[in-house]
């Protein structure tokens, strides 16, 4: 049932980076409870991996009984975190002190773009200007193009909601030996600028320069690159190491003339239009057939619907099916407290009878709370 469990989680709903969170801590085997808004009840779809795993209760928050519902799973509860702008758990009386009171061992995590405090804190974004921020994304996309958003991979998933879920599991450990909880203050301007600690590192150090594609790893090598191939498709080579790098000479028949003094930058530029002529001359398929599974550190480009075939995410169960939605299937992956998935994605609302009952709500107050419309 994963390393999580016995641990109870409530998740107050949001977008992106939070759901995102819930679902790993759901997949390591925690109880994630899911409190959606009581407008959003009946909504969903079996469709959101985000949610799998989850329960859901529909609570409308600007009712004392609903906020006293919501205070009463974390009575109970290991940690409950949040994706709201600064203020608003303590404007809807959910707030750290007040959860603390009720419990002195909550786990509190927040979940920002800009974080808690400093002179963004209360101005929207998204992914892409919380990257901005960080350095990430001026570093990534080609030298005549501007710069290209790489998904919201950086700032609302690693940078973000997984960061959350790193914070939220220290955390947890950390209160088995002090016995209180803590407020976390996670935020994917904090997130995005962790991530590109490397490039840091090696600017600092001179091996890095401000211009895209003009450094080892953006691109500009012509041995770390994507290639066009006859069939339109593309492939992806990684042969930094000289011995991987001498492998794709043999392989790809590139002469020594053309292709030696593989490190001399100032060579790159036309290695890689020969480079580009040569991958041009066979397909997708053919290329794979020479290389895959090889020291060449290659692998083709695969598109969505191609990833879940692969033979080695086949293998690998890389990917599954829940109720007929492909989806990458939980990780990482462990040997004795193996993860699994318990719930499909859950609707809003759909557990909120058995939630109620869990805490010790009678029918009574339960058809109380129902009819005046704290909970749906």
């Amino acid at each position: 049932m994963g390393p999580l469990k016995g641990f109870k989680i409530i998740e107050m709903a949001g977008i992106g980076p939070g759901p995102f969170c819930g679902m790993i801590l759901a997949d390591l085997g925690a109880e994630i409870i899911r409190v959606d808004r009581a407008s959003a009840a009946g909504t969903g779809s079996r469709e959101e991996p985000a949610n799998r795993g989850k329960k859901s209760i529909a609570v409308d928050l600007k009712s004392e009984d609903g906020v006293e519902v919501v205070l009463k799973l974390v009575e109970s509860a290991d940690a409950i975190f949040e994706g709201f702008r600064p203020g608003v758990m303590e404007r809807l009386g959910l707030g750290p002190d007040i959860c603390q009171k009720r419990n002195e061992k909550i786990v509190f995590g927040r979940m920002t773009g800009w974080g808690q405090t400093g002179p963004l804190a209360n101005a929207a974004g998204h992914d892409i200007n919380y990257i901005a921020l960080s350095g990430a994304l001026a570093a990534i996309g080609r030298d005549d193009s501007p710069p290209v958003p790489p998904l919201n991979l950086i700032g609302d998933f690693g940078g973000g909601g997984m960061l959350l879920a790193l914070g939220i599991v220290a955390a947890l450990l950390e209160t088995k030996n002090s016995g209180k909880g803590q407020v976390i203050d996670a935020a994917m301007t904090d997130g995005s600028s962790l991530l590109m600690t490397m490039m840091y590192s090696m600017h600092q150090s001179g091996f890095w320069n401000l211009e895209r594609q003009t450094n080892l790893l953006d691109g500009a090598a012509h041995f770390y690159d994507t290639y066009e191939c006859k069939d339109g498709k593309y492939i992806s080579l990684g042969s930094i190491e000289p011995q991987f790098y001498a492998l794709l000479c043999e392989k790809a028949e590139l002469s020594q003339d053309d292709f030696g003094d593989q490190m001399k930058r100032d060579t790159w530029q036309n290695k890689k239009q020969m480079i580009k002529n040569v991958f041009l001359t066979k397909t997708r398929e053919e290329w794979c057939d020479l290389m895959e599974g090889s020291d060449v550190c290659f692998a083709p480009v695969l598109d969505m619907s191609e990833a879940p075939m692969h033979p080695h995410n086949i293998a690998r169960q890389t990917f599954i099916e829940i109720e007929g939605v492909t989806q990458p299937a939980p990780a990482p992956r462990f040997d004795r407290t193996q993860n699994e998935i318990t719930l499909p994605p859950a609707i809003a609302g759909e557990h909120s009878k058995e939630i109620l009952e869990s805490l010790g709500i009678d029918s009574d107050e339960y058809d109380r709370l129902i009819s005046s419309g704290s909970i749906v």
